[in-house]
């Protein structure tokens, strides 16, 4: 698939069929979240996947309602989050900037945009997910304190094809000076 086939056929899909995502797709889309830019290098984003029905149903129940409801069907539940206080900050653990952590965060935003557009390719369907309850998921996987859930990304087969939502155009969005 041609990388604008990508990112013009990726839809946010909250309607799932019930099948299974391959180990193996799953190490690829893991892999190609990697290779995003980060911080100095930092690579501070980390990911935990529910698979098993268990572990799943415990994630799912940290979502709300509707988003229980979105990821139902889904094969797995993937946790991003980051290590707190490296992407943005020296080595002496000061602030970079103004934005400190939040470069950590928009990192982890790379990371899992690389790692939704692989997922598209290969042919499955995500949902990202930010309402949350980051300490039962905390819980569940033994995430320590350095690291902050960022969302729950819904991963499976879409049961339904959405039309993509009208986007804004270019000028909308762009100053150039």
């Amino acid at each position: 698939m041609e990388f604008n086939d990508v990112i013009m056929s990726r839809r946010s899909i909250r309607k799932y069929l019930d099948k299974q995502v391959s180990e193996e797709d799953l190490q690829k889309m893991i892999e190609a979240a990697i290779l995003a830019p980060s911080w100095k290098n930092s690579q501070v984003t980390r990911y935990y996947i529910a698979k098993s029905h268990e572990v799943f149903q415990q994630v799912k129940e940290a979502l709300p309602e509707f988003n229980q409801n979105n990821a139902e069907n889904a094969s797995v539940l993937i946790i991003s989050t980051i290590v707190l206080n490296r992407s943005g900050f020296e080595r002496d653990g000061t602030p970079s900037n103004e934005l400190g952590n939040g470069w950590g965060y928009y990192d982890c935003g790379m990371h899992n945009m690389n790692l939704v557009l692989k997922a598209t390719e290969l042919g499955l369907s995500t949902l990202v997910m930010g309402i949350r309850d980051a300490q039962k998921i905390k819980n569940i996987f033994d995430i320590p304190d350095n690291q902050s859930v960022v969302s729950v990304i819904a991963v499976g087969y879409s049961d339904f094809h959405p039309d993509m939502p009208k986007r804004k155009c270019v000028e909308d969005i762009t100053t150039i000076r």
